[in-house]
This record gives C-alpha cells, sequence and structure tokens, in this order.
C-alpha cells in the first residue's frame, strides 16, 4: 500500500488524522447497526444468558483478532512495533483499571466506546456521561489524579522495558493468533445461529473487528513512511477523547490519529442512526440514575486510564495483538461488571417484595 503520495500532498499529521477519520467512520456505523457493547454482554452473561448481546460481541472481537493476525502475518503491520506492545504494561494498572473499568461501564449503562456512539443519534444521558469520562481521563493523564494513578500503575510493572505478548510467552507459533480468532469466530456464529441474530447483525458486527485491523494496518503504513516518530495503534477511547477535549481546549492544536478517530465514530454513528431513523432525544431517567451514571463514567475514566485502554482499545484493540495485559484489562473488565451487575441490579430485583 502505498501511501506516499497522500503524505506528500497533505501531510503527516493530516494524513494521521485522515486515517483515524476513517478508522472512526467503519467503527461509529458498524457499532451502531449492530448495537455493539461490551457491557450489555457482561449484564447478559452474569443473568446465567448466553444470547445474542454475547454473540455480537465475540463475533466483533473474533473477527479484530482474525484480521489483525492475518495482517501481521502478511507483513501488513507488525504486533510488536504496536505501542502498547513496545512500551511497559502495569499489571496492577490491567487489575485496578480493569475491575474499575468494568464497575462504571454498568453503573453508567455502556462503556466508553458505547457511549460515545449513543450520543451520536441523541442519547444526552450518554453525551453528559461520556464528558465527564473524557475529563476525569484528562485529569487521570495529566491532573489531579495522574500521582494515584501513576502509583497504582507502578505498584507491578512488565519487565524488559516492554509488553508481553502471550502467544509468545507460551511459546505458540505465529499462526495460533489467526487460528484462535478464528475458533472465537465459530463459537460466535454457533451462539448467533442459537440465537436467530440476523445477517445484517452479523455483518455490521464483523465490521467492528475489521476498523479495528484498518486502524493497524493505517498507522503502520504510516510509521513506515514518515520522517517523524508515529505511533502504530488503533480505536481506543480513553486516551484519544482527552485528547480531543485537549485539542478543542488549547490554542495550538496538534493534529493525529486520535483527533480523527472520535469524531470519526461520532460522525459514522450519526449518519448510520440518520439512515436508519433511529435519531431521538432521551435524556436521564431521574435524579439517582444520573448520579449512578456520572459516577460510573468517572470511575471508567480512572479505570481505562489505569488498563491501558478501554472495552475497545484494552479489550479488542490490544486483544487483537495478544497484548498480555490488555487480556488481563479485559479479563477484569468481565469480573468487575458482573459484579456491579449482581449487587446493583439483580441482587437488588431479587430483594424486592413480589
Amino acid at each position: 500500500m502505498d501511501i506516499v503520495p497522500l503524505v506528500d500532498r497533505i501531510g503527516e499529521p493530516q494524513t494521521a488524522a485522515l486515517f483515524g477519520l476513517i478508522t472512526g467512520l467503519l467503527l461509529g456505523i458498524a457499532a451502531q447497526r449492530s448495537s455493539f457493547c461490551l457491557r450489555a454482554s457482561v449484564v447478559e452473561f452474569a443473568k446465567g444468558q448466553l444470547g445474542s448481546r454475547m454473540a455480537v460481541w465475540l463475533l466483533a472481537f473474533s473477527t479484530a483478532v482474525v484480521w489483525t493476525q492475518l495482517a501481521d502475518l502478511s507483513g501488513l503491520m507488525r504486533s510488536e512495533d504496536a505501542r502498547m506492545m513496545a512500551v511497559p504494561g502495569s499489571i496492577s494498572g490491567a487489575v485496578v483499571g480493569g475491575l474499575l473499568f468494568g464497575a462504571g461501564m454498568v453503573m453508567a449503562r455502556g462503556c466508553s466506546g458505547r457511549l460515545l456512539v449513543l450520543a451520536a443519534t441523541g442519547n444526552m444521558r450518554s453525551l453528559v456521561s461520556g464528558l465527564v469520562f473524557a475529563v476525569v481521563a484528562q485529569m487521570a493523564l495529566q491532573g489531579w489524579l495522574s500521582p494515584l494513578r501513576n502509583w497504582v500503575a507502578g505498584l507491578w510493572i512488565t519487565s524488559g522495558g516492554s509488553n508481553f505478548n502471550l502467544l509468545t510467552t507460551l511459546h505458540l507459533p505465529p499462526v495460533s493468533g489467526f487460528m484462535i480468532g478464528l475458533a472465537f469466530a465459530l463459537a460466535a456464529l454457533w451462539l448467533a445461529r442459537k440465537n436467530r441474530v440476523s445477517l445484517r447483525v452479523l455483518f455490521t458486527a464483523s465490521g467492528v473487528g475489521f476498523a479495528v485491523a484498518a486502524g493497524w494496518v493505517l498507522t503502520y503504513a504510516l510509521s513506515q513512511v514518515a520522517f517523524d516518530p508515529v505511533q502504530v495503534e488503533s480505536a481506543t477511547f480513553t486516551g484519544p477523547s482527552a485528547n480531543t477535549l485537549m485539542f478543542f481546549l488549547t490554542s495550538s492544536p496538534v493534529l493525529e490519529f486520535d483527533i480523527g478517530l472520535v469524531p470519526g465514530v461520532f460522525l459514522g454513528a450519526f449518519l448510520s442512526a440518520l439512515w436508519g431513523r433511529e435519531l431521538k432525544l432521551q435524556g436521564f431517567d431521574g435524579a439517582g440514575n444520573m448520579s449512578r451514571a456520572l459516577i460510573g463514567a468517572a470511575f471508567m475514566g480512572m479505570g481505562g486510564m489505569l488498563a491501558g485502554g478501554c472495552a475497545i482499545g484494552a479489550g479488542v484493540t490490544g486483544g487483537s495483538i495478544f497484548v498480555g495485559t490488555a487480556w488481563l484489562a479485559l479479563l477484569c473488565m468481565w469480573l468487575g461488571g458482573m459484579a456491579t451487575s449482581w449487587l446493583l441490579d439483580q441482587r437488588g430485583a431479587v430483594a424486592q417484595p413480589a
């Protein structure tokens, strides 16, 4: 893929932002049409069900693994060059942050990516919660919460100056990543058939995973021709949400992949909802739900920064290249989400008199 003419024509920062916009558009459209949501899958699983929400999430995840691993095997990208693989990972951050993020996404009724998609369809609850998420993420990155984040993250850091690849750690051959993704995809298709998930939903759910792989390929291609260092990255919403917020608040903003990604997801989800006639203004259902959602959004902002990514950033994007701390964070998100769902929703429902 020769992108040199494009880079020469519009510049490296502009190309990075354009690639972020393309990735975001694909992701926004696919996520809106398929109702992709980790929180919905976790709540469904916590109730002892393996339904359509689980099928959608598992298909998106497996598609990201399959396409990303194929790109790696074919030389279109190198997993070891990805930023989240090339820098030290925090095991303590993955555990604490994953649990905190999992609890927050259940309280806020959606992970950070889902909040962005819903906000684009007219959901004011998600818009306000998303802004709280971005502000707290920025506070954890460079503000008042950064000392606490640094302390927790520094409790247990991966050795060797980089993160660890699960496939390499387990001494598995390179093709095993693709085979694992394929196994997950078959399980997802079995669940989809069992729950009668439509072909349209299956196609758009797989589009979420394809968008993640596209982000990897595009940023890797740019890193190979750019004069200045370029991060090899893909879809995530913790850091990019904070960066996008600051882009509009600083006097000398810098274009990068993140600045295209977040608006791209919003625009893609908006256009998808407009096409499907699903735009609808919605608000908070009472003060209690509002406070719960905002607290949950704050939990996600801090948790995502600790975990090295959100439900999509760590759970799908990092998972697709088998980053060790990303898989650990994803596991803890599931555990934190299921525990919160049981404590706040299911336990309360059982305690109510018939």
